[in-house]
């Protein structure tokens, strides 16, 4: 199955110069949706990780669903200000502007290996601070696994020159 044809490009949004890769597309689709995991799972197998984290929130839609096939605790990487109890917090720059991202405290330990998963990666500073995350918690990374590359934007590569290893699914060029 080409997961490719189940990618919707939307032009100008959510500003104008940007095409938009929408997965929406393929999740509403039984079929996309359960190759996609299939596929997630398939190139996940070669890393030696305990635990599944996702970045908010399109992540979570992939993460959750490997977790429960491959048995393995799932981490959420919020948004600030959305988890309840003491966090880990990591400040990025975005194309827009900063974000920050927080884990609990208690999700991740020294004795774990992480695969980080998320719907798609463009310049990596979203899957940079994830990883950041991971680290100040002790934790190491084991992978990323994204569905969808914007590989001319260079996150993945940027990653790659930082030693994490990187799998993902389709290529798009990022405009």
């Amino acid at each position: 199955m080409n997961l490719k044809e189940y990618i919707r490009s939307i032009p100008d949004y959510p500003k104008k110069g940007i095409l938009f890769r929408d997965i929406t597309t393929l999740i509403k689709n039984e079929n996309a949706f359960a190759e996609t995991i299939n596929q997630i799972v398939e190139r996940s197998k070669k890393f030696n990780f305990t635990k599944i984290a996702a970045i908010e929130s399109r992540g979570f839609v992939f993460a959750s669903a490997v977790s429960f096939v491959l048995k393995k605790p799932f981490i959420m990487l919020r948004k600030k200000n959305k988890l309840p109890a003491d966090v880990h917090s990591v400040d990025f720059e975005l194309e827009y502007g900063t974000a920050t991202i927080e884990v609990h405290k208690d999700s991740i330990n020294e004795k774990d290996n992480i695969l980080i998963i998320d719907d798609l990666i463009a310049t990596g500073g979203t899957a940079e601070a994830a990883a950041k995350l991971v680290e100040i918690s002790k934790g190491k990374v084991a992978a990323f696994v994204f569905v969808i590359n914007l590989f001319d934007l260079g996150g993945s590569d940027n990653l790659v020159k930082k030693n994490y290893k990187v799998e993902n699914l389709i290529d798009f060029p990022g405009h």
